[in-house]
């Protein structure tokens, strides 16, 4: 088909900040670019039509007229105005803790910002909205990094702040064998919250720790900064041990990296499940290698 409109958006995984996130403490998050979802549109008469390929784009088939119909009614448009074919292709896992919905918003909001219904100063906000589809109240953190294609400290008020890294550490993230679903992983935090505002806040507290040691340790050389990122991935990890988001395959897993020689090990994302984030001191033995997506 002849392509009128085209974009892409990525993946993501976070290196600390999760659910504290949405209390303000800051959030470190870097773009899969080997994990993206790509929208191609074609222009035509007949009511629109969605045509899903990729590794993952089956998955996107409920998700997608959702987010529609969604954007529809913020937009106080009818589905019926919208037509010819959207071609979805994904190599984003769902309900992994990648951030498919985000860049599923995002690709979404851009497209409709090409037909015309979306300011592009509104993107982030729109595509926020929509996302509350999938998490009941998005922190955004994940919106922000599918619209942007980089590394960010994002913090909740809206700042966001590019982040790279003066060296390049050996992480990978790996499937746990167990789906995240990320609103019940929030509300699991936020029972725990409410059950022990104590604990909450001295994991808020640990978390925000966690997130200003990895910044800093980012800044170090390779030598000096591997301890120092270790340190980090491992204070964050504790705060989703003790939220109780780590039982069943997850806590297999960690401990599986941890036996093939990781140095430190974390979910990433809300956690109860999907990917892992892990830090090596070299890379990965082969056998191991084989089962990691470089980040």
């Amino acid at each position: 088909m002849s392509i009128d409109f085209s974009c892409k958006s990525f993946g993501k995984w976070i290196l600390a900040g999760e659910h504290s996130v949405l209390r303000g403490v800051p959030a470190l998050v870097f773009p899969i670019q080997s994990r993206n979802l790509e929208l191609n549109y074609s222009k035509g008469s007949q009511s629109l039509e969605l045509q899903l390929v990729g590794d993952h784009g089956k998955d996107l088939q409920l998700l997608v007229w959702g987010v529609l119909e969604k954007a529809c009614e913020l937009k106080k448009i009818s589905r019926a105005d919208l037509k010819g074919t959207l071609l979805l292709e994904s190599s984003i896992p769902v309900g992994a803790g990648m951030g498919a919905s985000a860049a599923l918003c995002v690709a979404v909001t851009r497209w409709l910002g090409f037909l015309g219904y979306v300011d592009e100063s509104e993107y982030y906000e729109f595509a926020r909205n929509l996302e509350n589809l999938f998490h009941g109240e998005s922190s955004g953190v994940d919106i922000a990094v599918a619209l942007s294609g980089e590394g960010l400290r994002f913090v909740r008020n809206g700042e966001k702040k590019s982040l790279t890294a003066t060296w390049r550490p050996h992480w990978y993230i790996s499937y746990s064998g167990k789906r995240g679903v990320t609103v019940d992983a929030v509300n699991k935090v936020k029972d725990l919250i409410l059950k022990n505002p104590d604990l909450g806040e001295k994991l808020d507290l640990q978390m925000a720790k966690a997130v200003e040691i990895a910044e800093r340790a980012l800044t170090l050389t390779s030598q000096e900064g591997l301890p120092v990122l270790a340190e980090a991935i491992e204070l964050a990890g504790q705060c989703f041990e003790q939220w109780g988001l780590n039982d069943g395959e997850p806590r297999a897993h960690i401990e599986w990296l941890r036996k093939n020689g990781a140095l430190a090990v974390k979910p990433t994302g809300s956690g109860g499940g999907g990917y892992v984030l892990s830090l090596w001191r070299n890379e990965p033995p082969v056998e191991i290698l084989e089962k990691l997506i470089p980040c």
